[in-house]
């Protein structure tokens, strides 16, 4: 039997509240401390989708390192009820750049 992946979404209370009511499961965090182990436990179960927003995203580069190396779960930043930061971005010219070796997005 095929088990279908969860999706979840980390981030401050007011940025993930608008997930809960569309079925995602939501985990609420402020500090390194927090999202990391929210993340750690996430990894370990089935999710196959984490969105996390920018402004937590940038307190946990490392974790996010780690995690780009395995299948699952894909981790995602999106932006917070903040606005964008510009970390998601900055995550994906480094991922062309190190898949392609040139920038071809920015051009710098």
């Amino acid at each position: 039997m095929i088990q279908s992946a969860k999706i979840a979404v980390i981030g401050d209370k007011d940025s993930i509240l608008a997930f809960k009511a569309v079925g995602v499961e939501v985990f609420s965090a402020n500090n390194v401390f927090e999202t990391n182990n929210i993340l750690r436990k996430l990894a370990k179960e089935n999710y196959g989708v984490i969105f996390i927003t920018e402004d937590i995203a940038a307190l946990v580069p490392d974790t996010l390192d780690k995690l780009k190396d395995r299948p699952t779960p894909a981790v995602i930043p999106i932006p917070s009820s903040q606005g964008a930061t510009g970390f998601g971005m900055a995550g994906i010219k480094k991922d062309v750049e190190r898949a392609i070796g040139v920038d071809i997005l920015f051009n710098k």
